[in-house]
C-alpha cells in the first residue's frame, strides 16, 4: 500500500505545482503589495482555475504524504517521494517550456541515484 500513496504523493504534487505555477505566469510578476494589491492577488489566486486547481492538488499531495507516513518510516518517504523533482524538471521542459540546464539535469540524476539508494 506504501507504493499506491508514494505514487499517489508524487503525482498530485507533480500536478499541482505545474498547474500552479502556468497560472502565476499567466498573471505576471506580483509588485504591488498594498493592501488593494495584496486583495486582488488574493482573488486570482482562488479564482483562477489552474492556480485553484494547483493548490487542491497539492492538498490531496500532503495528504496522501500524511497517510504515506502512517505506513511507512519517514527516512524512506522523503527520499522517495524526491522522485517528484525528477517528474516536475521534465515536465516543466515539456509543459511549461522551460530551459533546463546541463547543471539542473545533473542533479535530477544525482536525485535519481539518491532515490534507488534508498528505496531498495
Amino acid at each position: 500500500m506504501k507504493w499506491v500513496w508514494v505514487l499517489v504523493t508524487v503525482l498530485s504534487g507533480t500536478i499541482g505545482d505545474l498547474v500552479s505555477a502556468k497560472g502565476m505566469s499567466l498573471h505576471g510578476e506580483l509588485d504591488d503589495f498594498r493592501p488593494r494589491g495584496l486583495a486582488r492577488i488574493m482573488r486570482y489566486i482562488v479564482t483562477h482555475p489552474l492556480v485553484a486547481g494547483g493548490i487542491f492538488c497539492n492538498a490531496i499531495a500532503f495528504f496522501s504524504f500524511m497517510a504515506l507516513l502512517s505506513v511507512s518510516d519517514l527516512s524512506f518517504a522523503v527520499p522517495v517521494t524526491a522522485s517528484s523533482y525528477i517528474l516536475k524538471t521534465v515536465c516543466a521542459k515539456w509543459y511549461l517550456n522551460e530551459r533546463i540546464t546541463w547543471r539542473r539535469w545533473a542533479g535530477v540524476v544525482m536525485v535519481a541515484i539518491g532515490i534507488v539508494l534508498i528505496s531498495v
